[in-house]
C-alpha cells in the first residue's frame, strides 16, 4: 500500500499565510525522501482545497490517504470539518481508504518544542 500525506490547515487569504502549510509539507517530504507523496491542502479560503490535494495524491500513485490537521487544538475543525472534507473527497475515489489522525496537541513531542523554545 503506498500512503500519502494530506497536510491541511484552516487557509488563509493572505499568501504568505499559506505558505508555511507550503514549507511544513516541503520539510516533511524532505524528511520522508523526495518521492514521498505529500501534498498541502486548506480548508477553506485558499488553494489547493483538501478534496483538490486528495486527488492529486491518487493520481500520483497513493492507494491510501492520511490526513493530518495541522491544528493545535482537538476543535471544530480537527474534529467535524476535516473528517467531514475528507469523506466527500474520498466520495470520488471509493478504492482508497483514507483515515484521519488526531490534531497536533497535546502530544508529547509538542510538549518538548515548547520547552525548547522556552529555554531558547
Amino acid at each position: 500500500m503506498t500512503q500519502g500525506l494530506l497536510l491541511v490547515d484552516h487557509g488563509s487569504r493572505r499568501a504568505s499565510a499559506n505558505a508555511l502549510l507550503d514549507e511544513v509539507a516541503e520539510r516533511v517530504r524532505a524528511k520522508l525522501g523526495e518521492s514521498a507523496l505529500v501534498e498541502p491542502a486548506h480548508m477553506e479560503l485558499a488553494e489547493p482545497t483538501l478534496a483538490q490535494a486528495f486527488a492529486r495524491l491518487v493520481e500520483r500513485g497513493a492507494t491510501e490517504v492520511v490526513v493530518v490537521p495541522y491544528f493545535l487544538s482537538p476543535g471544530r475543525h480537527a474534529t467535524e470539518d476535516v473528517p467531514r472534507l475528507a469523506r466527500e473527497a474520498a466520495a470520488a475515489f471509493p478504492d482508497t481508504p483514507h483515515r484521519v489522525a488526531p490534531p497536533l496537541g497535546p502530544h508529547d513531542l509538542l510538549d518538548q518544542l515548547v520547552l525548547v523554545r522556552f529555554r531558547e
